[in-house]
């Protein structure tokens, strides 16, 4: 009998166990919304190539803040976009560079500056055949889904990531993302300084692995914010939130030559270095506390753009932070060194809260500029003594040491001058790439706030 009633228990806790899988099976298989709109797809798949992948850690690679509205793809803008807005009727294939490889990846779109819902009714990710080109590499092209489905609608405001697709994704590598809009959608999500060409051709040229079609080029990232990859070598991801310094806009075209993909080079092959991907999350004249025109404000500011452009990356274990520059140079013109530090400082805490390293840049000369007058160089040298005091972030980077003059520090070394004294060179980028202390982004003290 007591045989019996065990043989009884063990079918039971079986049964039991079945309901939960299935259970735990389903309640996957939907769509999760994050706090900030953004809408996890999950669910069937189709076709294979949006399958689920094996296992690791989900990891940034590839990252740009949305900035804006693209001008005249509002409705009844340029012949280009026709009347109804977007790019209706037309394949956009953003070119992009892998920071850190993976065994799977997926994107994030966004519709954050679309005045009504964006429909995306094809996608696809494939390997680039070449660097800077339109072309796949021949049996790379692998149809994205959203929640099992091919065609999403993407409300204003929001974004959308994609399922995970089986893709075989290399370091340091350019890749395709395509998307294709069957109907008007109002203003195009961008972020205007890619310093990478992307493409444009007519029609649903998704998975064409040719670049034939691809006729029209473009300096800009049309609708695509993130592209992450699951992997099992990174231990995370490092994001790098900035401006025009962190955007590279001096940087050559097409050549990955940001300060942030030098860091990234160092990060892959350097002995000792954390494993991790690099975002850069720069935006061209972005400030810390002032937010540019519009609603949503195009150019968000520093603050009010830090959750969705720093926390809320995949993976992320550390922040490096490069603002200030703007808020001394641009109207309205912050004169007390002491209201930007303190700006900085509540980034950190944010960050803090969120259990993440911060490490800061000093803010780098610009005499020689337009803007330039002896008063914002005050402001700069009084927002560089704080920051060197050690007490706004948890480590710094001195990029104003690094790339200054030595017989004049308020200017560049010419050397490192793009030519407009206030941007780098190529060898200034680089420069600034291997001033940072790698082990300052897994090192454990913290900055006395």
């Amino acid at each position: 009998m007591a045989r019996r009633h065990g043989y009884a228990l063990l079918a039971a806790l079986v049964a039991v166990a079945v309901v939960i899988s299935a259970a735990i099976y389903v309640g996957f298989s939907g769509v999760l919304r994050g706090d900030d709109g953004s809408v996890q797809a999950g669910g069937t798949h189709q076709r294979g190539s949006a399958a689920p992948a094996s296992t690791g850690t989900w990891t940034s690679t590839w990252s740009a803040s949305p900035a804006g509205a693209e001008p005249g793809t509002e409705a009844g803008g340029t012949s280009r976009t026709a009347s109804g807005g977007g790019f209706f009727g037309r394949s956009i294939r953003n070119v992009v560079h892998s920071s850190i490889g993976g065994t799977g990846a997926r994107i994030t779109l966004s519709n954050l500056y679309g005045q009504q819902p964006l429909s995306i009714t094809h996608a696809s990710l494939a390997l680039a055949s070449a660097p800077n080109n339109p072309t796949a590499l021949a049996g790379t092209v692998r149809r994205l889904t959203f929640a099992g489905n091919t065609s999403v609608v993407i409300p204003a405001g929001q974004q959308v990531v994609s399922d995970a697709a089986r893709i075989e994704v290399p370091a340091d590598t350019d890749l395709l993302v395509t998307t294709y809009s069957p109907t008007p959608s109002g203003p195009v999500t961008y972020h205007p300084q890619a310093r990478q060409m992307s493409y444009v051709a007519n029609g649903d040229r998704t998975e064409d692995p040719s670049g034939a079609f691809y006729t029209e080029q473009s300096p800009y990232w049309r609708y695509l914010t993130a592209l992450d990859v699951l992997s099992h070598e990174a231990e995370g991801t490092v994001v790098v939130l900035g401006d025009s310094l962190t955007d590279g806009i001096t940087s050559t075209m097409g050549a990955n030559r940001r300060w942030t993909d030098v860091l990234a080079d160092r990060l892959r092959s350097e002995s000792g270095a954390p494993r991790y991907g690099v975002v850069n999350q720069g935006i061209s004249g972005n400030r810390i506390l002032s937010d540019g025109l519009g609603r949503p404000a195009g150019n968000p500011s520093g603050l009010s753009r830090f959750d969705r452009d720093a926390l809320a990356r995949s993976g992320v274990r550390a922040v490096v932070i490069d603002l200030g520059i703007n808020d001394i140079l641009r109207t309205p013109q912050q004169t007390d060194p002491g209201k930007i530090v303190t700006g900085l400082r509540e980034l950190v805490r944010q960050a803090h809260t969120r259990g993440l390293r911060v490490i800061g840049a000093t803010l780098m000369p610009f005499q020689g500029h337009r803007g330039y007058r002896p008063l914002l160089e005050d402001v700069r040298q009084g927002v560089n003594e704080q920051i060197r005091s050690g007490k706004v972030f948890d480590s710094y980077v001195d990029f104003d040491k690094a790339l200054r003059d030595p017989y004049n520090p308020r200017r560049l070394l010419s050397q490192y001058d793009s030519g407009d004294h206030l941007h780098p060179s190529d060898a200034g980028y680089r420069k600034m790439a291997y001033t940072f202390d790698l082990s300052a982004l897994k090192a454990s003290a913290g900055a006395e706030l």
